[in-house]
């Protein structure tokens, strides 16, 4: 991008409001995610997709739409979809832009061309992949695990002019008050909220879905709840003017036909009610998993609200135990490649209690394996 500088070799972090400076991770370590270590064969706690499919409801209505794709995705199709969002969000259908996924939101995101971008970490890594990606240099502003990773609106730079923060956030699971990210808002800032998982939390507290705040844009996922990965479907919620200027490089018909009928059918009020009870079930079967994880020596649960864990395992045994895990069928996210963390933590999906009772007996045995 012209005008924009090379990336420095170091990135500067800001860390409970002091500077600090930390090594930069390469753009491959960025883009490492879950799904690199979910190989075929293995039990997955390493994706935090729900399910091993969408529900027959979902396929049915899927299917039905398979004899539209001959044509183009239609205006009015996609008219429709934002219509359904904006409904489940009490906003205006030009208040919604249907994305192939939050991640293509996140590639979007240079072409706004922030002078000072701001990314919040531990957190997803797409954005900063992104934007490093084109050349752009991007700061950190590191959460503080002896507090609980709870983000401090000071500790963001005023002159950041673009912030992006997850909520509740990956991996850490940290669900940040809805008014420290309101604080962040400020004319001149464009400021990204990634909800990819906040409809897996009851209720969606802290949500700033239906909330119009200077240069607030909020990414949404179907991803996860309903077992769409291979589909990509999502949408970004915002000011029309600034969803304007983050389609601006879009190609024509971006979204395809089951992409915007899947954004239609899970914004209905059946699959809304639905995805609620769900939230209730995971949030019971996360604390039980808590429960049976802090049971083993050594193993520290981190709080969190979302549907995964981040662990924390004895000081240099993280990668063995990794290794040991995957040995024994295993598969678990790694967590080093998440600046701001190490190869001492892990992240496991919430699962269902037989799946958990085999992670925790391979967690166990890797422990006094590694310990030996």
């Amino acid at each position: 991008m012209e005008g924009v500088p090379e990336p420095p070799e170091e990135i500067k972090a800001t860390v409970s409001g002091s500077r600090a400076v930390a090594a930069r991770p390469d753009l491959d370590t960025l883009r490492h995610h879950g799904d690199a270590e979910a190989t075929p064969g293995l039990v997955d706690f390493a994706v935090n997709v729900q399910g091993d499919a969408p529900p027959a409801w979902l396929r049915a209505r899927l299917a039905a739409a398979l004899d539209d794709l001959a044509r183009y995705p239609s205006a009015g199709h996609d008219r429709r979809a934002r219509e359904a969002v904006a409904r489940r969000h009490g906003r205006e259908p030009e208040e919604v832009l249907v994305l192939a996924g939050s991640a293509e939101g996140f590639a979007l995101l240079p072409g706004l061309a922030p002078r000072r971008p701001v990314v919040v970490h531990p957190g997803f890594t797409e954005p900063e992949a992104a934007l490093r990606g084109s050349g752009l240099a991007v700061d950190h502003v590191l959460t503080s695990e002896a507090d609980g990773h709870r983000l401090d609106p000071a500790a963001v730079p005023e002159e950041a002019d673009l912030v992006v923060v997850g909520n509740p956030t990956n991996p850490t699971g940290v669900l940040h008050p809805a008014a420290d990210l309101r604080a962040l808002a400020r004319p001149g800032r464009v400021l990204v909220v990634d909800e990819a998982f906040a409809d897996a939390v009851p209720g969606e507290p802290e949500s700033l879905a239906a909330e119009r705040l200077p240069g607030l844009l909020v990414m949404r996922s179907l991803t996860k709840t309903w077992a769409l990965a291979g589909l990509r479907a999502g949408y970004a919620l915002g000011d029309p003017a600034l969803l304007a200027r983050l389609a601006a490089p879009r190609p024509h018909w971006p979204v395809g036909t089951l992409g915007l009928e899947a954004v239609i059918a899970c914004s209905e009020p059946a699959a809304v009610a639905e995805s609620e009870r769900v939230a209730g079930e995971l949030a019971e079967q996360r604390s039980a998993q808590a429960a049976a994880l802090r049971e083993l020596p050594g193993v520290e649960v981190l709080p969190g609200a979302a549907p995964y864990l981040l662990l924390r395992l004895p000081a240099g045994r993280g990668a063995e135990v990794r290794e040991r895990l995957r040995q024994n069928g295993i598969a678990v996210r790694r967590c080093d490649t998440f600046p701001g963390l190490g190869p001492d933590h892990l992240r496991v999906a919430v699962r269902e209690p037989a799946r958990v009772a085999l992670l925790v007996e391979a967690l166990a045995a890797a422990l006094v394996g590694v310990a030996a």
